[in-house]
């Protein structure tokens, strides 16, 4: 549900302000005038979601969404140590290949997000509406990919070997993308627009999957926030180097200093160690009778260490 609406706001800001902000070259009073609309607008928005998040969402869910975050339960809060965890993920090697491959190919999707509008009117001018298209097929496209990457990988829970065939497809996707940007036909361009973000964009649960299975028992919040992170620093460099090279020299140079980066995260995805320890800790009560317990019910911490003792029988 989070990459969904990530990706539901991303397509959204893709298909809205050619619209609200259309090139108007020849009156900058009527684009600073709508461009301010856009950003008030912006700001309203934000500010209605940011009230109904502190009224509307709890701190955990009444129920443990699995036997693994039952088990977690069980620690007092006191124990637990920001601090600790972050230490103990920078001494986990393949999380910090992961974070690596992670923020690449995030980075990578960010800075083609960005850079779109310019790339697709350096060999398309005057089509910026379209540009703004392309970039919601390719967001919707993800969109589904998420969807289907999810669904496959809690069918067969193969972690490593899904992350590694779409970071592969992914940088395919790239690649066509690259060499078919200047054909001169702008339905090739929805295509490998289309085809790109799937597989872009359907990487981003993996990868948040992955870390998940390979640093249990430490808090998924910890891991998730270093993968953003990663991802923040990588969009930001590949941002500013592509955008350069795309001034100075042309789309494709850009896209070809992505292309080398996300072979570079092909490697170090493949020398992750897959070790799916919340996916273990899950198929150890296959047969056991398990019973959620109420996140402020009294008997929760017995209840869980109970279900742990039965686990290890």
């Amino acid at each position: 549900v989070f990459f969904l609406s990530l990706q539901l706001g991303a397509a959204i800001g893709f298909l809205l302000p050619p619209v609200l902000v259309p090139n108007t070259p020849n009156d900058l009073n009527l684009m600073a005038h709508n461009i301010s609309i856009m950003f008030y607008g912006t700001a309203i928005v934000s500010t209605l979601l940011f009230l109904l998040t502190g009224v509307v969402f709890e701190e955990k869910p009444k129920y443990p969404p699995s036997y693994s975050q039952a088990v977690l339960r069980t620690q007092p809060p006191e124990d637990y140590s920001y601090k600790q965890s972050i230490i103990n993920l920078f001494k986990n090697i393949p999380f910090i290949l992961l974070l690596i491959s992670y923020g690449i190919m995030t980075g990578a999707f960010y800075s083609v997000s960005t850079l779109l509008n310019q790339m697709i009117i350096t060999h398309y001018e005057g089509e910026e509406v379209n540009a703004g298209r392309i970039g919601l097929t390719l967001v919707v496209a993800g969109m589904v990919g998420s969807i289907i990457c999810g669904l496959w990988l809690d069918y067969t829970k193969t972690y490593k070997q899904t992350t590694l065939i779409v970071y592969i497809l992914s940088f395919i996707g790239m690649v066509v993308f690259t060499f078919t940007l200047d054909l001169g036909y702008l339905i090739v361009v929805f295509v490998t627009g289309g085809v790109l973000g799937f597989f872009m964009t359907g990487y981003l649960p993996l990868g948040f999957e992955f870390a998940v299975e390979i640093t249990y028992p430490e808090s998924e919040g910890t891991s998730s926030g270093l993968l953003n992170a990663s991802a923040q620093i990588f969009g930001i460099i590949f941002t500013l180097v592509q955008g350069k090279l795309t001034t100075n020299y042309s789309p494709r140079a850009g896209n070809l200093f992505l292309c080398a980066w996300m072979f570079v995260g092909i490697i170090l995805t493949a020398l992750i160690k897959s070790d799916l320890r919340r996916h273990n800790v899950n198929s150890g009560i296959m047969n056991v009778d398990v019973k959620a317990v109420p996140v402020d019910s009294p008997v929760e911490h017995e209840t869980c260490t109970a279900l742990k003792v039965q686990s290890s029988l």
